[in-house]
């Protein structure tokens, strides 16, 4: 089993296709980007996406929409050179994804799209960004101030987030957001599964630095804090994000912010719950839009190895996260009033 969890299909032939493609010699160690691999095989039919099969860098699996574009592409590049793909001879396999457990010890599986995840308003896109990109963000937050939390740094631009109250200070403006995640910005703006949303435009930025092992505790962002896109670029390190849809009654959000969360994620029991859970490798943008950033709390487990199909995945020294909102300027006015601040108390 690769990286990712795909493996090969059980027999062999053609009838044992399917819609994913295992590609060797074929990725950004050898100067493709997977935006390029991407476009080249959509000549055969449409690409959910191109992800890294494994950390050599020659290697990726190309997810197709349909079993007979993947048979396409097999046919006319296996063993063959692809002149869309600077003339590289392409060995490739049929692979098919295999989603596991998290742990011997609990029941979630780890999807590893947002097809496989299944939660409406949840999008995510591989390799949002370089390997070089990566390198020059975290060299510029490096060398800015960092404020200490109890278990991890954090830095605020354009807004500060008030852990105590779980809001921000609208009338504290910090400055325009740094021109270190300007070409991040201009990406947000086509990024898959907006619609037709007008709302494209983020003013606040939060940076967050966790250690191996620490986590996030189980929570929805404050509707009455921020509009209804929310971005998290993962850089650094990777991390599984678990979304748990509470029965109604069975999650108590807390009063005031001095209540612990993670006492609160002692107490919420995972059989009161619907729980799923998406892989984040590096450079991968998240977007909790509509009824996945409403109504479902989002968690990132405190592990220091995580548990992807029957490999471990131990986590690096440090993850950073880049996330991206707009400040709301009255109250929400969503559709999930259980889980709306300003709802509850109107």
């Amino acid at each position: 089993m690769s990286k990712n969890g795909f493996t090969r299909p059980k027999g062999t032939g053609e009838s044992n296709s399917s819609p994913n493609l295992y590609v060797a010699n074929c990725g950004p160690a050898v100067g493709l980007t997977h935006d390029a691999i991407k476009s080249a095989f959509q000549i055969f039919g449409e690409v959910i996406g191109v992800q890294s099969a494994d950390d050599s860098g020659v290697r990726v699996i190309v997810c197709f929409a349909e079993d007979t574009a993947a048979q396409a592409a097999f046919q006319a590049w296996n063993e063959k050179s692809c002149p869309n793909l600077a003339g590289r001879v392409l060995h490739m396999r049929y692979s098919v994804h295999r989603p596991q457990k998290v742990n011997s010890n609990d029941s979630v599986v780890v999807s590893h799209s947002e097809r496989e995840l299944g939660i409406p308003g949840i999008h995510l896109m591989h390799e949002f960004i370089t390997l070089e990109e990566e390198k020059e963000l975290l060299k510029a937050v490096d060398e800015r101030p960092w404020k200490s939390l109890a278990k991890r740094r954090v830095q605020h631009y354009g807004y500060e987030f008030l852990y105590e109250v779980r809001n921000v200070d609208s009338k504290q403006f910090l400055g325009e957001l740094p021109s270190f995640v300007s070409h991040i910005l201009q990406k947000i703006v086509s990024f898959p599964g907006l619609g037709d949303t007008s709302s494209k435009l983020v003013d606040q930025l939060t940076v967050n630095e966790y250690p191996c092992g620490v986590g996030l505790s189980p929570h929805i962002d404050t509707h009455s804090a921020f509009d209804d896109l929310i971005f998290s670029l993962s850089l650094a390190g990777s991390c599984i994000m678990e979304f748990r849809q509470y029965t109604e009654g069975s999650w108590n959000s807390p009063a005031s912010s001095a209540v612990d969360a993670e006492e609160l994620t002692k107490s919420a029991k995972p059989s009161n719950c619907t729980r799923k859970a998406v892989f984040l490798p590096p450079r991968s943008m998240l977007l909790m839009s509509g009824e996945g950033r409403y109504a479902w709390h989002h968690y990132i487990p405190h592990h220091k190895v995580d548990m992807i199909g029957d490999r471990s995945v131990r986590r690096g020294s440090r993850r950073v996260s880049f996330t991206f909102r707009k400040v709301r300027k009255g109250p929400c006015q969503c559709n999930y009033r259980q889980f709306c601040d300003s709802q509850l108390e109107s």
